[in-house]
């Protein structure tokens, strides 16, 4: 069965969608698990604060109010505190079920905390006679207080832990399910890629090999249904295994009838920098270059083109386009192809392959011969202005006056 690369890429759009929730969800418990340890030190700090007003000294009364009134403000400052905390436990809320309960301690807390405040006012502020009592009382008070918050605190740190092993069940689900993913699509990226190698290399040698994807799977029956015109050996260039110019002219008279309607243009390529004359590299190298590029001319060949090897660097592409803009700007796409071919030398060095180009529209009543000759006249001033780049009649013109 063959898979669909749009299909791939979309579930892998959508994992890694799914991915990136995940790691903000861990994100989020991260931050509320340093929120609730903020939670237990403001506890802490409440046993401390209340530890020291039951211990103040009443030898000086003015000192001890002003002792008292900033630290039993402190207090409830720190009970709204943990009520703000509350409001961002959203795994309390809406996973473990347990914020009624917090905020239910939270209002004993401040119940309790009001009590030891008016206790703790009365005894320090006011002369009593039954100050015995009223100390007595206080001990109680700040007894029940301190109790109630050690019980908040082993229940916070109880929250805490199923907080953490929330976290941790999530993080494990999360690497396994992105370990398995992740492999998976490893192995259909890797079959992808096998069939664009498949399909970009020019001797092809595995006939055996089976193509994964459906794309890759219709550009290779669109490949193949392209015409080929004969299996003569003498039609062929024996290098490139396209036209030569036997094979040129036969296919062209052969397909010239197909559409009346249509623009002919005669192009002729010349690989710049690349001359029999001046051969820089092995006969098998220079032969490998001359087959990426025909090959990458062929991409582009339509069941109407006619394309073909016609000299040692040369090559010749008959197009038939709806406008002449569309084969110039198809030409052009062809010569941009040609550009983008690397090679690795011998030696080890990049090199980049460009041709020139000499591009005419050949008349109706012209022969094939005559657009050829003027194509080779164009593609001479192409070479003259620079390699690398397509040149027109009009081109030439312009250059004259």
């Amino acid at each position: 069965m063959k898979h669909s690369i749009n299909k791939i890429f979309n579930n892998l759009s959508m994992f890694l969608i799914l991915t990136t929730l995940a790691v903000g969800l861990v994100t989020l418990l991260v931050l509320e698990q340093n929120s609730s340890y903020s939670k237990i030190n403001n506890l802490k700090n409440q046993k401390e604060l209340i530890n020291s007003l039951a211990n103040l000294q009443k030898k000086d009364i003015e000192l001890a109010l002003i002792q008292f009134n900033g630290k039993s403000t402190q207090l409830q400052h720190e009970i709204e505190k943990l009520r703000n905390l509350n409001k961002y436990d959203y795994t309390g809320k809406f996973l473990l079920g347990n914020s009624e309960e917090y905020l239910s301690d939270l209002d004993n807390l401040s119940k309790l905390t009001t009590n030891f405040n008016k206790s703790a006012h009365e005894y320090y502020i006011k002369n009593l006679e039954n100050e015995e009592e009223k100390n007595q009382e206080l001990k109680n008070i700040f007894s029940s207080i301190n109790k109630f918050l050690d019980s908040m605190i082993i229940r916070n740190i109880g929250y805490n832990e199923e907080k953490f092993y929330l976290l941790e069940k999530i993080t494990v689900v999360a690497f396994i399910l992105t370990f398995i993913t992740t492999f998976w699509y490893r192995r259909r990226l890797k079959s992808v890629y096998g069939d664009i190698l498949h399909l970009y290399a020019i001797d092809n040698n595995k006939k055996d090999y089976v193509i994964f994807s459906q794309e890759a799977d219709a550009i290779q029956l669109r490949m193949n249904r392209k015409p080929v015109v004969t299996d003569n050996p003498a039609m062929l260039d024996p290098v490139t295994q396209i036209n030569n110019h036997k094979g040129m002219l036969s296919s062209y008279s052969n397909k010239k009838g197909m559409k009346d309607s249509n623009f002919t243009s005669v192009t002729i390529f010349e690989i710049d920098n690349f001359s029999k004359q001046k051969r820089a590299f092995s006969q098998e190298f220079t032969q490998a270059i001359l087959k990426k590029v025909a090959f990458t001319i062929s991409l582009h060949e339509q069941a109407t083109d006619v394309i073909a090897r016609t000299d040692y660097n040369q090559f010749t592409v008959i197009l038939s386009r709806a406008s002449k803009e569309q084969s110039f700007k198809d030409i052009d796409i062809i010569r941009q192809s040609i550009s983008e071919i690397k090679f690795k030398a011998p030696g080890g060095d990049s090199i980049t392959i460009t041709a020139s180009g000499g591009f005419i529209i050949k008349p109706n009543n012209q022969s094939l011969d005559e657009s050829l000759r003027q194509a080779k006249e164009v593609l001479q001033h192409a070479k003259k202005k620079g390699k690398n780049s397509i040149s027109q009649i009009r081109d030439v013109a312009e250059h004259e006056l």
